[in-house]
């Protein structure tokens, strides 16, 4: 089926004061129906796999999540877990292919700004049954299903929510005598001291441009009052072209272009690139999650510890507080051709229930869906900043095209490199993305 819109809910979802979000999702075919128990399931899926496409690098931390996850699944159910890691970059390309040749996933995480694209393409499985029945899922707000309920249906489970922050070197900021910025001329002034005092080669605030650049970007823009898009009279008006996204985006690219902060030779960098030079001690501060912070760890090899890194909330211009960062996190869903979407929705029940689906945000840098786990982030060093930032979070706009817009045709990616390359300038490069942003989200 294709969806025409997304309501209301789902976009007002985006606002929410400290809960972390829910994702949207989609898909056809019947409700997979839970087990009476563990006990009667267990003889009845003895001896099946089922296939889990985890998203992103897995690091010792994930690894010892998806064993112990997988070992309490085997204990119920009799099966067996097979996890394939895939990387976020290539997630779009690996879902497409899913969908085509029936070689997919049974179960599958899910980042909440995509899940409303399969949702149009009957790719995943209903789950309302599921939901309403496991004890569990009635624990986490109501407010954080908004993604995922489309025409009164469910089609995912909320994971792990949260928002982004920005990771910096601590050490440099005390060698330099930093402190973290509080508006954006501490931001750009903190950057250049690093670029002088580190070299050349090193970004002091590393410029996004790859796959999940509009994490980047978003802040600045909502900092300055502008949005991407929005819901008018039936249909999506682009609103790229308004002072408030320009001002926001022209202060992004500027990073590049008039203050130096970034390379130009690497305009195409995604926060997983971006993370790999932190580790090698060629980045001061970029955009990203608490999930970089293990990965970091071990790429560096123990260069980079605890003690070198800390995040703090990306300021609003004026230094008012934290700015908008984007009202993210991970959904679990099942796959339209799940083998047996009975034991899929077993293994939902248990990956994303209070144990480990606390364990899950945790461990992976997000901030758990159960309340009572929620609340113990406000006095943690590592998570206030995100808990703090998520307090004025948003989300992008709630159309199943908006991943075309985002990833696939890289409409905003595409605007910033034209700009710092010189082959458009800030009016020209946002009027051309501005129509070609309506037209994606208003295709039929």
């Amino acid at each position: 089926m294709k969806i025409a819109k997304i309501t209301a809910t789902a976009a007002a979802t985006a606002a929410l004061a400290l809960a972390v979000t829910a994702c949207g999702s989609g898909g056809s075919g019947e409700p997979a129906q839970p087990q009476a128990s563990a006990s009667s399931s267990g003889p009845k899926f003895a001896g099946q796999t089922l296939t889990v496409w985890r998203l992103g690098a897995p690091n010792d931390v994930q690894d010892k999540y998806m064993q112990d996850v997988n070992a309490a699944f085997k204990q119920q159910t009799g099966a067996d877990v097979t996890v394939q890691w895939i990387p976020w970059p290539d997630a779009q390309k690996k879902w497409t292919a899913a969908l085509a040749g029936g070689e997919g996933p049974d179960v599958t995480e899910f980042g909440n700004d995509q899940v409303a694209a399969w949702v149009a393409q009957d790719a995943l499985t209903d789950i309302t049954d599921l939901v309403k029945s496991t004890p569990d899922f009635q624990q986490i707000p109501q407010n954080l299903w908004g993604y995922e309920t489309i025409d009164g249906k469910i089609y995912a489970a909320p994971w792990g929510g949260g928002t982004r922050a920005v990771l910096y070197r601590k050490d440099w900021f005390d060698d330099l005598g930093l402190s973290a910025p509080k508006t954006w001329d501490e931001l750009v002034t903190a950057a250049k001291k690093i670029v002088a005092e580190k070299g050349k080669d090193v970004d002091g605030f590393a410029f996004n441009g790859g796959s999940d650049a509009n994490m980047s970007l978003s802040p600045f823009v909502w900092s300055a009052g502008g949005d991407f898009a929005a819901f008018e009279g039936g249909k999506w008006v682009g609103k790229l072209t308004e002072p408030g996204f320009k001002e926001g985006f022209q202060f992004y690219t500027d990073l590049v272009t008039k203050d130096g902060v970034s390379g130009k030779g690497r305009l195409s960098q995604n926060s997983v690139d971006i993370s790999q030079r932190f580790a090698a001690g060629k980045v001061g501060m970029y955009v990203t999650g608490g999930w970089d912070i293990a990965t970091i760890k071990e790429q560096s090899k123990g260069k980079v510890g605890d003690d070198q890194m800390a995040f703090f909330s990306l300021p609003a211009k004026d230094g008012s507080g934290p700015a908008p960062a984007f009202q993210g996190g991970n959904d679990i869903a099942i796959w339209k051709d799940a083998k047996s979407p009975e034991l899929a929705a077993e293994y939902v029940k248990l990956a994303a229930g209070k144990e480990y689906g606390t364990r899950y945000a945790k461990e992976g840098g997000l901030l758990p869906l159960y309340p009572d786990a929620l609340s113990e982030y406000a006095s943690d060093p590592v998570q206030a900043p995100f808990a703090e930032t998520f307090k004025v979070a948003k989300g992008f706009p709630a159309d199943p095209n908006w991943a075309e817009a985002n990833d696939t045709k890289a409409v905003l990616q595409n605007a910033a490199r034209a700009v710092i390359e010189g082959k458009k300038n800030v009016d020209t490069a946002l009027a051309d993305a501005n129509t070609e942003l309506e037209a994606i989200l208003n295709q039929q």
